[in-house]
């Protein structure tokens, strides 16, 4: 299995989502940033990247907060919480079709996000933000 991480960047209560490109795997549906940690890689360092690459934002990895294997079994998932440091939301269209800053009910109530994932907003992403007020 290889490595990849989730960015769930937080700019105070909301939480970025993008849609995935149509040409990848995934596309059209609503996810945080995400990618491969590349080799001899920090999770850290890949969180960083895959935010300046994806959107163009510079955040800061704060701590990893879950960990789960990706549906088809080929990727440990690290999700990473992130906090927006700073830049302009500016989508990579090869891998982004949209963007959204939704507070963590928005998102919890969203279609077209991935199965998996939903755990994640549902029983972890909830009980960070009630734990943050």
């Amino acid at each position: 299995m290889f490595d990849a991480v989730i960015a769930v960047i937080t700019n105070g209560e909301k939480v970025l989502l993008i849609q995935r490109a149509a040409g990848i795997r995934g596309g059209g549906f609503w996810a945080p940033v995400s990618g491969e940690v590349e080799a001899g890689e920090s999770q850290e360092t890949a969180v960083a990247r895959e935010a300046m690459e994806e959107v163009g934002l510079t955040v800061r990895p704060l701590r990893k907060v879950w960990e789960n294997v990706s549906t088809r079994g080929t990727f440990i998932l690290h999700w990473w919480m992130a906090e927006y440091v700073g830049g302009e939301l500016a989508l990579n269209p090869v891998e982004v079709s949209d963007a959204r800053w939704l507070t963590v009910d928005e998102i919890c109530q969203m279609d077209g996000t991935f199965e998996g994932d939903r755990k994640f907003y549902h029983d972890i992403l909830h009980s960070l933000a009630s734990s943050n007020k």
